[in-house]
């Protein structure tokens, strides 16, 4: 059994007409889950309500005025953070219950040593320590990374973001810490124009891996295998959160790849070598079915 934590209240993040970040996101991948050939292995969950741990967790990684904007935003009725990024009247409430998603799966792993998948919206690996920005509220995976490392046995919490787009938020948030690693694979040039090869962390654990327009799985596979896994494996991680971006993908709208959604079954197998401990996370993905192909795909490999 994998446990995947996700609620309906997620849909209640509105993002406006044609934008890609939308609620049907959730719906396509719910929907191919539930029909699946792995539908009676997974283990539905509903995320903690909103309690002083989310709320703690939030203020470690943003700043106050940040976290403010955001709220003021949503209680006026809406508004934007920037042109791609709108809140809604409930975009706050949604935000702080997808972080509290993401905190009740770092401790199902903990508590289980094996792999969950937080399916959630508003995607997080964006959102800089005092801005959202490119959808993104609150940084999802960094907050999870910092609350990782308050639990029991977990002293060292690495961060693989395989989505299209570099994680500027994730990175920005976690450089400088010396038990988080972070590591992006992402198409370049694109969305934020961040993750420069050269930009190696303050204690040498950011690695950045930026990928030529039209990548396939033949660029990708040496990748993961000579500098992704090697770079994981040496930090030697309690914990790997994923920050599974579905983007990749040659349907995908927003980008210039060629990865199919199968890839992405691969891509768990490498990290399912290094440790079971993985905590998947929704982050990009905006093509329903490949995302959807994509995301069965993940947990598949979990449950071989």
């Amino acid at each position: 059994m994998l446990s995947v934590i996700y609620s309906d209240e997620f849909l209640e993040h509105k993002t406006g007409l044609l934008h890609p970040e939308k609620l049907e996101r959730l719906s396509a991948i719910t929907t191919a889950l539930k029909a699946s050939a792995i539908a009676n292995q997974i283990k539905w969950r509903s995320p903690t309500p909103v309690d002083a741990r989310v709320i703690a967790s939030i203020n470690r990684v943003h700043t106050l005025e940040h976290i403010k904007t955001v709220e003021h935003l949503a209680k006026r009725g809406g508004g934007y953070l920037d042109p791609d990024t709108p809140v809604s009247p409930r975009s706050y409430d949604v935000a702080m219950l997808a972080v509290s998603a993401w905190l009740d799966g770092v401790e199902e792993v903990v508590a289980t040593s094996k792999p969950a998948f937080v399916l959630t919206r508003p995607p997080g690996h964006h959102a800089e320590s005092d801005r959202g920005m490119g959808f993104c509220l609150f940084s999802n995976a960094a907050i999870a990374a910092y609350y990782a490392l308050e639990q029991l046995g977990i002293n060292r919490v690495a961060i693989l973001d395989w989505d299209v787009h570099h994680g500027n938020g994730t990175q920005e948030i976690v450089e400088n810490h010396q038990k988080i690693a972070y590591c992006s694979l992402h198409q370049f040039p694109c969305y934020p124009g961040t993750g420069k090869a050269e930009e190696q962390g303050k204690y040498n654990n950011v690695l950045n891996v930026p990928l030529r327009l039209g990548s396939t799985m033949a660029e990708y596979q040496p990748i993961f295998e000579q500098q992704v896994i090697p770079f994981l494996t040496n930090f030697h991680p309690d914990l790997l959160i994923v920050s599974a971006g579905y983007d990749a993908n040659a349907a995908d709208p927003l980008a210039s790849m060629n990865l199919k959604p199968q890839d992405y079954g691969l891509f768990t197998q490498y990290c399912l070598q290094l440790t079971p401990n993985i905590l998947f996370g929704l982050e990009g993905g905006y093509d329903l079915a490949a995302l959807s192909e994509s995301v069965v795909a993940t947990i598949e490999r979990c449950l071989v």
